[in-house]
């Protein structure tokens, strides 16, 4: 349960839609591809939060088991990727509420995430904390939505036939490319399992109670995805979905308003606001806190490591994070944020399986084989998004690292 509400968001009501618009029909081949390399992934997290039970995840590892510029580069990229998301969720937010309220075009979408940012971040400034029980209320409303889509959809994909899933592989003109470039959009999908992966101390049987608990959320969102995924399709037509990858955020509510049922739209966007708005709560939160701490090991400048007078909330990261979010938001295209979130996290995980490898055999509790898929899977993915993706991916790279370099020069 704690893998699935830490999984399920943004992913499933934003990137089955963008995903759609590259891979088409392909889009189921791309969720399960999606879910096999985050499987992996998953359990090279598991081994290294038993074996250095910290937070700061593939920042802290990267210090430990490889250098600390790869340290650096793995915080730096958590940044990166989760501010990324952070904007696809205000995004994705603004479109499903305005979708709600049927206010017509895509021209309020930026205006309205813009404003969600600033309300959060003012929120998250008074020391507010993001509550289990908030959790469990909003990924319970969240999945009753999703399973309200798929049951009342069901009967229109059904009726639409098969040929709304062909061709398999999805475009005619580049179909391998296009799953691919879809399985590294899927993949961002499923990388909440990191949360399960910091349990170690907390469950009986770690070694033994973590990688299951992985695999079973794993296997239970795939189903949840490729179900949501297969009715979106069936019950519309890729080709419905696609215009809507680029610019306005909330696919899964243009099919659900062809559905039979009345309210269809409305229920749908309701689970889909409040699963984002937490999403972007959380993440402005732990992003936040990241900032913190690479402050104070010196990786950024130090007056972001100052709190408030509460002794509780890191004012200037977390005023810093939301301008940052709201930077990406400003684009107001969920394919170019979704796309570049899925860069620089599938780069982030590899350096995670790269210092799973360097476990010794006492230390690992699976086969090193899994890292080693893991890590090749990572970087074969990641260049596979758009082009000018993975370039500006590398470039931002290229200024954290010169940022590094001066703070050392300096010190």
């Amino acid at each position: 349960m704690m893998g699935l509400g830490s999984i399920v968001g943004t992913g499933v009501f934003v990137s089955i839609g963008v995903a759609a618009g590259t891979a088409g029909s392909g889009t189921l081949i791309a969720v399960a591809i999606g879910a096999l390399v985050a499987t992996c992934n998953g359990l090279s997290s598991a081994q290294l939060a038993a074996n250095h039970p910290v937070s700061g995840g593939t920042y802290e590892y990267g210090y430990r088991y490889l250098t600390p510029t790869l340290g650096f580069v793995a915080g730096w990229l958590f940044l990166l990727a989760k501010t990324a998301s952070a904007a696809t969720a205000a995004l994705g937010f603004a479109s499903y509420a305005l979708n709600a309220i049927q206010v017509p075009g895509s021209a309020p979408v930026v205006p309205v995430a813009l404003g969600a940012i600033a309300a959060l971040t003012a929120i998250v400034l008074t020391g507010l904390r993001y509550s289990n029980r908030a959790n469990i209320a909003i990924v319970g409303l969240a999945l009753l939505s999703l399973g309200f889509f798929v049951v009342a959809g069901l009967p229109l994909a059904i009726s639409g036939g098969a040929e709304r899933f062909q061709p398999v592989w999805g475009g005619a003109d580049r179909p391998l490319p296009a799953v691919l470039e879809a399985s590294a959009l899927m993949f961002v999908a499923y990388t909440g399992y990191g949360r399960i992966a910091t349990l170690g101390e907390e469950v009986r049987e770690p070694s033994r109670t973590i990688p299951r608990a992985i695999i079973g959320a794993m296997v239970v969102v795939m189903v949840l995805y490729l179900s949501v995924a297969a009715v979106g399709i069936g019950a519309v037509g890729a080709e419905a979905l696609e215009p809507v990858a680029g610019q306005a955020a909330a696919p899964l509510a243009v099919a659900a308003r062809r559905f039979a049922v009345p309210g269809s739209e409305q229920i749908l966007s309701l689970g889909a606001i409040a699963a984002m708005l937490g999403v972007l709560l959380n993440l402005i939160l732990g992003l936040s806190r990241v900032l913190l701490a690479m402050a104070r090991k010196r990786d950024m400048p130090a007056p972001l490591a100052r709190l408030d007078a509460a002794r509780t909330t890191p004012t200037a990261a977390t005023l810093l994070v939301g301008l940052a979010i709201a930077v990406f938001a400003s684009s107001g295209n969920v394919g170019v944020t979704w796309s570049f979130s899925a860069f620089t996290v599938l780069v982030y995980y590899a350096l995670t399986n790269w210092a799973a490898l360097r476990l010794s055999a006492a230390e690992r509790l699976y086969p090193r084989w899994i890292s080693g898929a893991g890590l090749a899977s990572c970087l074969f993915l990641a260049f596979w998004v758009e082009q000018s993706v993975w370039l500006l991916g590398v470039a931002l790279i290229g200024v954290g690292l010169a940022w590094r370099a001066i703070r050392q020069q300096m010190r």
